[in-house]
């Protein structure tokens, strides 16, 4: 939550994983220093514990790794992290925490290791769908029970979005923004390795996934009904287009029910709300 590990002392981690938005900031981009503005929709960090891969190319393979990209990058926090530590060095009560806890002042690594510790926090879960899979079949409305059929029966959904995170790792080209002279190329970006990566984003987790729009990897979707639109529309068509992605030609009334169920059914009892605290001085 502390505005100083930005370079101009303006833009904190919470700047853009806003706890009251789903941990992500309700808009398309986020904003960093001097107003500048990303090129990518800001991920959730509930249950990023639990990610192989973190951001939406999955550069980062572990929380320590991610937490040093949003504050070096010049379009978010623009501050080198030997910088930071410097920076974290004059504050008394940094100065002692880091010596509580490491036994030495702030360095690189154990600001990594102390911004991943707390993200591991950010657990969620115990939703009306994870009541109505333990047995409590009024967890779920009627509505959300049929848009629980279309999720895992009728529709391909659950064929990317699996598993207790709904999300299964792994990096796909929906067509979202290949339509653009020159689109984000996403995976392709990490590996250089195969065509198959071209326009591929790793798959979101749809937890909570009614308190983050926008939606999709440049928030272009404004809507989870806009969401299921597109998916049951089959995408938008590109030569790199994931093989799972066809049109599902669902009825209104399928898409209504799916969007029932992923706004009812995946909204978590047991959701991370911390109050922020007050800031070492």
């Amino acid at each position: 939550f502390d505005p100083r590990l930005s370079r101009d002392d303006s833009v904190s981690c919470s700047t853009c994983h806003d706890s009251a938005k789903g941990w992500s900031n309700g808009s398309r981009f986020g904003t960093g220093v001097d107003g500048r503005i990303g090129s990518r929709n800001v991920p959730s960090l509930v249950n990023a514990a639990y990610q192989k891969y973190l951001f939406w190319d999955g550069r980062a393979k572990s929380l320590e790794q991610q937490s040093r990209g949003p504050i070096e990058h010049e379009s978010e926090m623009g501050l080198p992290m030997d910088q930071l530590a410097t920076k974290l060095i004059q504050i008394s009560d940094y100065r002692r925490q880091f010596e509580a806890v490491f036994g030495g002042e702030a360095t690189p690594d154990r600001i990594a290791k102390s911004i991943a510790s707390f993200e591991r926090t950010l657990v969620a879960g115990n939703a009306p769908y994870d009541r109505f899979r333990a047995g409590d079949l009024k967890a779920l409305s009627p509505a959300a029970q049929r848009g629980h059929q279309v999720f895992f029966f009728r529709s391909n959904c659950a064929f990317c979005h699996i598993g207790p995170t709904f999300s299964d790792g792994k990096f796909h080209n929906t067509g979202i923004g290949m339509d653009q002279s020159n689109p984000d190329l996403g995976r392709f970006f990490v590996n250089h390795k195969s065509d198959l990566d071209r326009g591929a984003f790793k798959t979101p987790t749809l937890r909570d996934i009614s308190r983050t729009a926008p939606y999709m990897h440049d928030g272009t979707l404004k809507s989870l009904a806009e969401v299921v639109e597109f998916y049951s529309d089959g995408g938008k068509m590109n030569p790199y287009l994931d093989d799972m992605i066809t049109s599902l030609l669902m009825t209104e009334q399928q898409k209504a029910d799916l969007v029932v169920f992923l706004t009812e059914g995946l909204t978590s009892d047991t959701y991370p709300n911390p109050e922020p605290p007050e800031l070492p001085e």
